[in-house]
């Protein structure tokens, strides 16, 4: 498996491919900007790795608090970290949620001191308002993260097939299935004949 250096030169290296080939598909330069963004975002901080004390972890600085219940709960290299599209999206997720809850939070305690007064009303248009109007920008973002976390899952397993090809040749690379030995019952066949009593157990 890759260490943190190769995983951030593959992302750096792959970096102007991503680029070119969304600006030749998108004509935009404003998509094109974006999912790179969302692509060096995706590889540098907001990987699979976020899952165990990492580089990408510790480029959180003072915010990697934000992460410690995301690592308790989730075992590192596990499909809810490292599977495809499924793996942005419950960072993506969490990390909305995080956001959300210590907002509303400063929120809550500014409205009491009296510093601001909340229109709960007025704050859900605020923030529905931008998600219907930038869907396409978000979406194309969230493109970018999956891309940059791809390059991660990417490499990875290739590495590790590589390991397995050295170690074992072929047969490494296929997928071995672990079958559960079933424990052999001792049973008597019905058709087979119950055995004769003994003379001596014979009442008379």
């Amino acid at each position: 498996m890759p260490n943190g250096r190769t995983h951030d030169s593959i992302t750096l290296w792959a970096l102007p491919v991503i680029a070119g080939l969304t600006f030749w598909y998108s004509h935009n330069s404003g998509i094109t900007l974006v999912i790179s963004a969302g692509f060096l975002l995706g590889g540098l901080m907001f990987g699979p790795d976020l899952d165990i004390y990492s580089v990408q972890y510790q480029r959180w600085g003072i915010f990697r608090w934000i992460w410690l219940p995301y690592q308790k709960s989730l075992r590192h290299r596990s499909f809810l970290s490292h599977g495809p599209i499924i793996g942005t999206t419950l960072r993506v997720v969490y990390f909305t949620a995080i956001i959300a809850l210590c907002g509303f939070f400063l929120l809550f305690v500014s409205d009491r001191l009296g510093v601001v007064v909340l229109n709960w009303q007025a704050l859900g248009k605020g923030v529905a308002h931008p998600l219907r109007r930038y869907t396409m920008e978000f979406l194309t973002l969230f493109l970018g993260l999956e891309l940059g976390a791809m390059s991660h899952y990417l490499s990875d397993w290739s590495g590790s097939a590589y390991k397995r090809f050295k170690k074992y040749g072929v047969k490494g690379l296929i997928p071995r299935v672990k079958m559960k030995k079933r424990k052999a019952t001792k049973s008597r066949s019905r058709s087979q004949p119950k055995p004769k009593a003994r003379k001596s157990q014979i009442r008379k």
